[in-house]
């Protein structure tokens, strides 16, 4: 299974100490460092400020050589399409082409409102990150030498020259991923490389990814092709003494976190990543909130190219 670090840097976090853990990870060998893309604090005064996510990961593309880098998720809301397709293409050249784009509609109102951002209705959200997703794989699809076009009640584009392109051809991996219904398991189906389903029990999990695997099949693409991922809050210790420390530390109850997230000995984690592997789980994003906690990420590594 792929363990991947995933951080909350809007919790407050300096980008020096993002540094720090994605260092780290590289050196102990997980996947991928990625980082929510949030501008406020969900609790807590937020100290010392938000980040933003790709500023950040371009500067981590230029101070890492291995580690991929990501967002789960980029907000739909927070940035026209094209200049993100331009972005995130140019953070994939730094990179030497180590960029993972996760990109979603959009929720958390406070945020939008705290820092001037329009905050459309569900519908029209999940419209735009429809647009947003057919115009940055168009871009960075689009052969050099052609154009690109889309029609678009948002975001229609005319003429572009599709530049600059990604290392990553064709184009950087995508990750979609949530618990909708219909819109959610259409729009993996037909943009994704990668499904991601956060903070969701096996049972959930088992369901949402029988709706994309449908999804796939309706439109004649092989499910086979996407990876299956989930995220997941963990508070992982040698003892009893230090996992309550470190669920403390992530604002959680020791039981609440074994049964919706991970918590345990090293041992214990590994049990409840078994459970989600049964399911097709390939990849799990472990939501790290301590940033300061490179303990925790070493007694993690001893989990990363397990079964």
């Amino acid at each position: 299974m792929d363990l991947r670090i995933f951080t909350e840097p809007q919790q407050g976090a300096t980008y020096d100490q993002q540094l720090r853990v994605a260092r780290a990870a590289e050196d102990l060998g997980f996947g991928a460092f990625f980082r929510s893309d949030h501008y406020l604090a969900m609790g807590g005064d937020g100290l010392p400020g938000p980040t933003d996510a790709w500023v950040t990961l371009a500067g981590l593309a230029r101070e890492t050589s291995t580690i991929r880098l990501g967002t789960l998720v980029t907000s739909a809301t927070f940035r026209l399409p094209g200049p993100l397709a331009i972005a995130v293409a140019q953070v994939d050249q730094m990179s030497g082409g180590r960029v993972e784009l996760g990109l979603g509609a959009g929720w958390f109102e406070a945020e939008h409102a705290a820092y001037g951002i329009p905050f459309p209705s569900t519908g029209e959200r999940f419209d735009r990150l429809e647009e947003q997703l057919a115009v940055v794989t168009g871009l960075w699809e689009t052969p050099e030498g052609e154009r690109f076009s889309q029609a678009g009640t948002h975001y229609p584009v005319a003429d572009s020259p599709a530049l600059p392109k990604p290392v990553q051809r064709p184009r950087p991996p995508v990750v979609v991923g949530g618990v909708g219904k219909r819109r959610t398991p259409a729009l993996a189906a037909r943009y994704a490389d990668e499904f991601n389903l956060p903070f969701a029990s096996e049972e959930v999990t088992r369901a949402q990814i029988g709706r994309v695997q449908d999804a796939c099949r309706e439109i004649g693409r092989d499910p086979g092709e996407l990876v299956w991922s989930t995220a997941l809050t963990v508070a992982c210790g040698r003892d009893d003494a230090e996992v309550a420390r470190r669920a403390s530390n992530a604002g959680r109850d020791v039981e609440e976190l074994r049964a919706n997230g991970l918590a345990g000995s090293p041992d214990e984690v590994a049990e409840k990543l078994d459970g989600f592997a049964a399911l097709g789980v390939s990849r799990v994003y472990l939501q790290v909130l301590d940033l300061d906690d490179l303990d925790h990420l070493e007694l993690l590594a001893g989990l990363v190219g397990r079964g």
